[in-house]
C-alpha cells in the first residue's frame, strides 16, 4: 500500500509508523485512519517484525480528531462529521471503536514514542500502547470535556488502569494539560528521554523486546492483557494455557536450551 497521511519503515524486526501531518499537529482524519489501520495490519501480519513503534512528524504526537472545518459548519447549522458507510452507520462503536482495538489486539509489542502533544483520541492512541516513551517535550491533554464530549477511543478503559481512578478523573474532568515529568511521575510515561534521543531510544527498546522467542512474547502479551481484570484462580489457568504453548518442543524452544547450556545468546526464528 502507499501511504500519504503516515510513513511506514522497518529497521531490522522493528515497524515504525509515522503520523505524518505535522501542519496538523498529526489530527486524526479519514486519510491518517484508514492509513494507520493498513499500517498497523501489515506490521501485524509480517512475521519478519517484532515489535513496532508510533510516533508522529514534526512537533506534535498527535492532537486528536481532525476537527478542522467543525466550527464553520456547525456555525452554518450543519452537525460534525458523520459515518458515510453503511457498515459505519451500524458499528456501534464507530470509527473511536474501531481505533482503540486496532492497537489493542495488536499481538505483538507496541511502544508510544510521544515527542509532543498528545490529545484526545491521540492520548488514547498513546495510552493503548503497551509502553511509552515519551521525550521532555511530551505532554498529555484528555480535551474531551472541552469539546462536550466524554472519554472515547478507549480513553475511559486504558487510563484508570494505567494511574488509577482518582487521577484519571482529575485528568478528564480538569481537562488539564500534564507535561513530561508529570507524566512520566505518574505513569503515563515509562522512560523519559532528551527529544533528540527518543526515536533512537525506543528503537532500542524495542529491538531489547525483540531478540526473545516471538511466540513467546506474543503470548506472554496475551497473558498480560487477559489477567489485568481477571480473578486469581482463572487467572493461573490463563497462566497454564500460555505455558502449554511455551512447552511444546518448537525449533526455539530447543534454541533456548542450547543457548543457556552454551552460555550464548539465543537465535530465535519464530519457528
Amino acid at each position: 500500500m502507499t501511504y500519504e497521511a503516515i510513513l511506514y519503515e522497518t529497521r531490522g524486526p522493528v515497524a515504525i509508523i509515522t503520523l505524518n501531518k505535522p501542519e496538523r499537529l498529526n489530527a486524526i482524519g479519514a486519510a491518517v485512519r484508514e492509513e494507520v489501520h493498513a499500517a498497523v495490519e501489515a506490521a501485524q501480519e509480517d512475521d519478519a517484525v517484532r515489535a513496532a513503534i508510533i510516533t508522529g512528524a514534526g512537533k506534535g504526537f498527535c492532537s486528536g480528531a481532525d476537527l478542522s472545518g467543525a466550527a464553520t459548519r456547525m456555525a452554518g447549522g450543519g452537525a460534525l462529521p458523520a459515518a458515510t458507510t453503511q457498515a459505519e452507520r451500524l458499528d456501534e462503536m464507530g470509527w473511536v471503536g474501531r481505533w482503540a482495538k486496532r492497537f489493542a489486539y495488536f499481538d505483538k509489542p507496541l511502544i508510544a514514542a510521544v515527542n509532543g502533544v498528545a490529545a484526545g483520541a491521540g492520548m488514547s492512541m498513546a495510552l493503548a500502547c503497551d509502553v511509552r516513551v515519551g521525550s521532555t517535550a511530551a505532554r498529555f491533554k484528555t480535551v474531551f470535556v472541552e469539546r462536550n464530549l466524554s472519554p472515547d477511543s478507549g480513553m475511559s478503559y486504558f487510563l484508570p488502569r494505567i494511574v488509577g481512578y482518582s487521577r484519571a478523573a482529575d485528568l478528564v474532568f480538569s481537562s488539564r494539560a500534564v507535561n513530561a515529568d508529570e507524566a512520566y511521575r505518574i505513569g503515563l510515561l515509562d522512560r523519559l528521554v532528551a527529544p533528540e534521543n527518543l526515536l533512537d531510544e525506543a528503537v532500542a527498546l524495542a529491538l531489547e523486546m525483540s531478540q526473545w522467542p516471538p511466540l513467546a512474547v506474543r503470548m506472554a502479551k496475551r497473558v498480560l492483557q487477559h489477567n489485568q481484570d481477571a480473578e486469581f484462580e482463572p487467572a493461573l489457568r490463563y497462566e497454564s494455557v500460555g505455558l502449554g504453548f511455551a512447552r511444546k518442543a518448537t525449533d526455539d524452544t530447543r534454541e533456548s536450551i542450547a543457548a543457556f547450556a552454551e552460555k550464548r545468546k539465543g537465535v530465535y526464528t519464530g519457528a
